[in-house]
């Protein structure tokens, strides 16, 4: 009697882990940015997404042992928000599944943008916003993302107080330099920081990825798949060095810059974004794809040419 075998479904777990403060994720999570809307997102016209099939992908998602999900209140389109429809799939929400949420931006209900939120009372707000819609007592992380180079000591110091009263478990920066990371380290603990990285980053993005290395903090980029595509995603031409080794290698342009990310550090996180569950299935796959050191040369070679 013959037996057939079917290949073993890869999880997250494949990537490794790393802890945010008291929390351990597994490397590869998921960005609900790309949730409530088919195509671009943050568009105050953009078409809103199936909700059947976005509430399939979240809970497809942590099936695959995903932990670490990435939103934010203004992360919505005209019928859907991205953490109503996390709590529509995972509430009542398992003990290993860490929620990052992230303040500052403001859209208004037509969905064009507002002013930042940059009083101690236009975050806590926020902060509520995310609790009330995401049907949480408290917040795992909260990103105080940011524009500009102004200090950031006084929104900083805001949200450390609502960490001080129970409303926030742990704090991290989005879209900072590293006079703001020194600035909020010296009001309290900083557990990861999220900015734009992928390859052919700048150099200021290099050393903003080595400095949180160095102080044992997690570094988590977003548009790492998306590059300049940014809100509208992947879609551009694809280097050619990138879409050899995918070609190599049997695997998609997007797998090979997610593993390539991965390889810049064990603090490095990936929180890549998805509508489509065949893509959730090929990202998450991602984490088991270990680039050779000629394919990380290759990859590099743009990068350290620019």
């Amino acid at each position: 009697m013959t037996t057939t075998t079917t290949p073993q479904t890869i999880t997250a777990a494949a990537a490794g882990t790393w802890r945010l403060g008291d929390l351990t994720v597994n490397r590869i999570g998921f960005g609900a940015m790309r949730l409530p809307q088919q195509g671009a997102a943050l568009r105050a016209d953009a078409v809103p997404s199936d909700r059947a099939r976005s509430i399939a992908v979240l809970r497809t998602a942590v099936e695959l042992g995903v932990n670490h999900i990435d939103t934010a209140a203004f992360y919505f389109s005209p019928l859907r928000s991205a953490n109503e429809l996390i709590g529509r799939a995972l509430a009542p929400y398992a003990d290993d599944l860490v929620i990052v949420t992230k303040v500052g931006p403001t859209r208004v209900p037509s969905g064009e943008w507002g002013e930042h939120a940059r009083t101690p009372e236009a975050l806590r707000a926020q902060v509520e916003e995310n609790l009330r819609q995401l049907g949480r007592d408290h917040l795992d992380v909260v990103n105080l993302r940011i524009t500009g180079t102004d200090s950031i000591a006084d929104r900083f110091g805001a949200l450390a107080e609502l960490r001080e009263a129970g409303l926030i478990r742990h704090l991290g920066l989005s879209n900072v330099g590293p006079a703001h990371l020194d600035e909020a380290l010296a009001i309290a603990p900083v557990v990861c920081v999220q900015n734009p990285y992928g390859i052919g980053a700048p150099a200021a993005q290099e050393e903003m990825l080595r400095l949180c290395g160095e102080k044992g903090i997690a570094f988590v980029p977003f548009y790492a798949i998306a590059g300049a595509g940014r809100e509208t995603g992947a879609g551009g031409a694809e280097s050619e060095e990138v879409l050899a080794v995918a070609r190599e290698r049997g695997v998609s342009a997007a797998q090979v810059r997610l593993a390539w990310t991965l390889h810049r550090g064990p603090h490095v996180l990936a929180i890549p974004g998805t509508g489509d569950p065949a893509h959730l299935v090929d990202n998450v796959a991602a984490g088991a794809l270990r680039l050779t050191d000629t394919e990380l040369a290759r990859l590099d070679g743009p990068t350290k040419s620019a």
